[in-house]
C-alpha cells in the first residue's frame, strides 16, 4: 500500500524536473527574454501569449488568468490528477525512485517499466486498429459509422478503428514489435485457449478507451457480423491499466471543456459521446459497461473543482424503465457532489446518437438544455409508484418522498421542493413541511457525521477562516509599489545579488506596499540557506507567505527581467537594488530631519550634533549608491 511520499523526495523531484520540458508537452513555448519562455495559456482562451515559464526557478505564471505553480501543480491541473499521482509521474519521467513514509511503498522501477510496456502495447494496437479501418476488409465498419452519421473525420477525431476478422492479426503485429506472449497476456487484448493466446477482438469496430492523461488503456468493440456469437459490445477485461469503475470514455477529449464550462454530461455509449461532441456538447463522457459510481464521481469532482461553488452533472437516460432505474441509481450517489445534478430524458426514448440522426445537432443540444433537476426526477418517479387518487396513496407517497426532499443539501432550494411536493400531492404545505422536517431530523440522528450545512449547502467546516489576511492587488501606477515589485523580482530570480553585505541592507529595507511587504518578510524568514538552488529558494519563500499571496510570489519569480544579455542583467540587478537602498536612506533621512526640526538645539546640543552627523553619513551613503550605479 502506498504511503506518503517523503518530503525530501518531493523536493528532489521538483528540483530535478525541467519545467520547460514538461510544459512543452502541452504548450508551444517561445523565448521571451533571458531565461523566460511564453506561450498561449492552457487554462483559459487567449489570443496573445501571457503564460510565462521560467525554468531557472521552476515556476510558471499566467498574467492573463493568474494560474501559477511548479511542475507538479502543472501536471496536476493538466491531467486532473492528485498531488501524489503527479509526483509519481514526474519521478518516473526522470527515473527517480521515490521513498514513502510509514513503511508504505510506491511503484518500483520494475513496476513502472511493466506499466510503460503495457501502455506501449496499447498505443501500437490503437494505431493498428485505426489503420485497419481504412482497408477493404473494414467496409462493414465504415458502413456502420456512415449509417450513424459519422464521417471519416469523426472517426479519426475519436480514434475509431477496426479489428480484422481472423485469430491473430493483432497478435502477429505486436509480436513483430518485440512484445512477448507473457506481456501480451497482461493487456486484456487477447484470450487464451489450448493452443495459446489469440485476438480477443475480431471483426469488430473498435473504440480506444483512454485515461484522463490521454493514454490508451483499453478498448471497446462493437459487433458487426451476424455470425459473431459474442455480445453486442465487448470491452477489455479488468487489467492493471483498465479499471472500468474508474474509466470514463471520452474523458481525454472532454476534460478541458468540462473544467472550463463546469459541466459534465454522462451518456450511455461510445456513439452517444461522439454524437454529443459533434453536436456541440463537448462535455460528454460515458461509462464503460458499468453504472456511474463512486470512483467515477472522484474523477468528475476533480474536473469540476466540485467545491460548493457551482458546476453541474447531467445524466442522460433512455425514457424506459431501465433508464429510470439508472437515473435513480445516479440520484443515490448525488450526495457525493456539491455540483448540481440533472437528468435529461428524451420523451421518445431516443438516445443522443439516434436523436442527432433523426433531428440534427440542434436537437441534441436542446435535450441537454431542457434538463431537469435530478431531485425533481427522483421525486416524481417516487410519486408514480403510488395511486394519488386515494388518500391512502397520497399519504404513502408523502412518506416515501419526504426523505428524498430532506436530502437536498441547499437550504434555500429545499423549501421550494417542499412546496412543489405539496402541490403535486394536493396536500397542505404545513403537513408536507412537517414530514420533510421529521425526515431531515431522522437522517441527522442516524449517524451522519458530516459538518452541518450552511447557506448554499456549504459545510460550515469549509468556510474560510475569518481571520485570514486580505491583500489588495498593488496599484501598478504607484511608482513606489513599482520599484518594490522590481526589487522583489530581482531577489527572487537572482538571489545571488544579495551577497557582500547587500543582504543586511535588503533585510533592513522598508516596504510600504502591504502585499510586497509580506513577500519581503517571507524572503527574510526564508533566509539565504536555499538561495543557491533557485527552485528551492522560490518554493521556500512561497511557503512563508500567507496562502493568498503564493500566486504573487510565482508571478514575481517568472516575470521576465528587462535585459537581453548577462552584462545588461548584471547592470539591471545592481541598479534596482541601488534604487531600493537609496529609497530606504531617503526614508531614514526624512525621519531624522523631523527629529532635528522638533529638537531645541540650545537645550540639547549633543543630540543636535549627533543627528547632524547621522544625516551627513546617510547623505554620503546615498551619493555612494548613485556613484556605484
Amino acid at each position: 500500500m502506498a504511503g506518503l511520499i517523503k518530503r525530501e523526495d518531493i523536493d528532489e523531484v521538483r528540483q530535478r524536473t525541467d519545467i520547460k520540458e514538461v510544459v512543452d508537452g502541452y504548450v508551444t513555448l517561445k523565448g521571451a527574454g533571458l531565461g523566460s519562455f511564453k506561450g498561449l495559456c492552457p487554462f483559459h482562451d487567449e489570443r496573445s501569449p501571457s503564460f510565462t515559464v521560467r525554468p531557472q526557478v521552476g515556476r510558471y505564471h499566467c498574467f492573463g488568468c493568474g494560474e501559477d505553480g511548479d511542475a507538479i501543480s502543472f501536471v496536476q491541473k493538466m491531467d486532473h490528477s492528485s498531488f501524489h499521482e503527479a509526483v509519481e509521474k514526474l519521478a518516473a519521467r526522470i527515473g527517480y525512485e521515490l521513498r514513502y513514509e510509514d513503511g508504505g511503498t510506491g511503484p518500483s522501477r520494475e513496476e513502472v517499466g511493466k506499466r510503460q510496456r503495457l501502455l506501449d502495447a496499447h498505443k501500437i494496437a490503437d494505431e493498428f486498429f485505426r489503420a485497419q479501418l481504412l482497408t477493404p476488409g473494414a467496409a462493414e465498419g465504415r458502413n456502420f459509422l456512415d449509417g450513424r452519421g459519422f464521417d471519416r473525420a469523426a472517426a479519426e477525431h475519436f480514434g475509431v478503428g477496426y479489428a480484422p476478422q481472423g485469430w491473430d492479426s493483432l497478435l502477429k503485429h505486436l509480436r513483430g514489435r518485440g512484445f512477448t506472449d507473457a506481456e501480451l497476456k497482461l493487456t486484456g487484448m487477447f484470450s487464451e485457449g489450448n493452443r495459446g493466446i489469440y485476438d480477443r477482438f475480431r471483426g469488430r469496430l473498435i473504440w480506444p478507451i483512454r485515461d484522463i492523461a490521454g493514454d490508451t488503456i483499453g478498448f471497446g468493440a462493437r459487433k458487426l457480423y451476424e455470425d459473431d456469437q459474442g455480445p453486442k459490445y465487448l470491452n477489455t477485461p479488468e487489467t492493471t491499466l483498465y479499471k472500468k469503475s474508474q474509466v470514463l470514455y471520452g474523458i481525454d477529449i472532454a476534460k478541458r471543456n468540462i473544467a472550463k464550462e463546469r459541466q459534465l454530461v454522462v451518456v450511455e455509449g461510445y456513439t452517444d459521446v461522439m454524437a454529443c461532441h459533434l453536436a456541440g456538447v463537448t462535455t460528454a463522457v460515458a461509462t464503460c459497461g458499468t453504472a456511474f459510481g463512486t470512483e467515477h464521481i472522484k474523477v468528475a469532482r476533480r474536473l469540476l473543482s466540485d467545491d460548493g461553488s457551482g458546476g453541474e452533472v447531467i445524466f442522460t437516460f433512455d425514457g424506459d424503465a431501465a433508464g429510470q432505474k439508472a437515473a435513480l441509481r445516479a440520484f443515490e450517489e448525488d450526495q457525493r457532489f456539491t455540483a448540481q445534478t440533472y437528468v435529461a430524458v428524451e420523451p421518445s426514448g431516443a438516445d443522443p446518437c439516434d436523436l442527432r440522426q433523426l433531428k440534427g445537432d440542434a436537437a441534441v443540444r436542446d435535450l441537454i438544455g431542457t434538463r431537469k433537476p435530478l431531485f425533481e426526477f427522483a421525486i416524481r418517479a417516487t410519486l408514480r409508484r403510488h395511486n394519488l387518487d386515494t388518500v391512502e396513496g397520497r399519504v404513502a407517497a408523502l412518506r416515501e418522498a419526504a426523505p428524498v426532499v430532506a436530502q437536498i443539501r441547499d437550504s434555500a432550494t429545499r423549501p421550494g421542493y417542499t412546496r412543489n411536493l405539496a402541490g403535486w400531492l394536493g396536500m397542505p404545505i404545513e403537513e408536507v413541511s412537517s414530514y420533510v422536517g421529521a425526515a431531515a431530523k431522522r437522517a441527522a440522528s442516524g449517524g451522519n457525521a458530516s459538518a452541518p450545512a450552511g447557506p448554499g449547502g456549504q459545510s460550515a467546516a469549509a468556510a474560510p477562516p475569518s481571520g485570514s489576511p486580505v491583500f489588495q492587488r498593488p496599484d501598478p501606477r504607484d511608482p513606489i509599489a513599482g520599484m518594490e515589485r522590481q526589487a522583489l523580482e530581482v531577489v527572487l530570480q537572482e538571489p545571488g545579488v544579495l551577497g557582500g553585505g547587500a543582504w543586511e541592507r535588503f533585510e533592513a529595507s522598508y516596504f510600504a506596499t502591504p502585499a510586497y511587504a509580506a513577500v519581503h518578510t517571507a524572503v527574510r524568514a526564508a533566509g539565504l540557506a536555499h538561495s543557491a538552488d533557485p527552485v528551492a529558494w522560490v518554493e521556500q519563500v512561497r511557503q512563508e507567505v500567507p496562502e493568498p499571496l503564493r500566486p504573487l510570489v510565482s508571478e514575481l519569480a517568472v516575470t521576465p527581467l528587462p535585459a537581453s544579455t548577462p552584462e545588461a542583467m548584471q547592470r539591471y540587478r545592481r541598479d534596482i537594488l541601488a534604487r531600493l537602498f537609496e529609497l530606504q536612506i531617503t526614508r531614514i533621512k526624512a525621519d531624522k530631519m523631523g527629529q532635528l526640526q522638533r529638537l531645541d538645539a540650545g537645550a540639547n546640543p549633543e543630540e543636535f550634533q549627533r543627528l547632524n552627523r547621522e544625516l551627513m553619513v546617510l547623505e554620503m551613503e546615498r551619493r555612494s549608491l548613485r556613484s556605484d550605479g
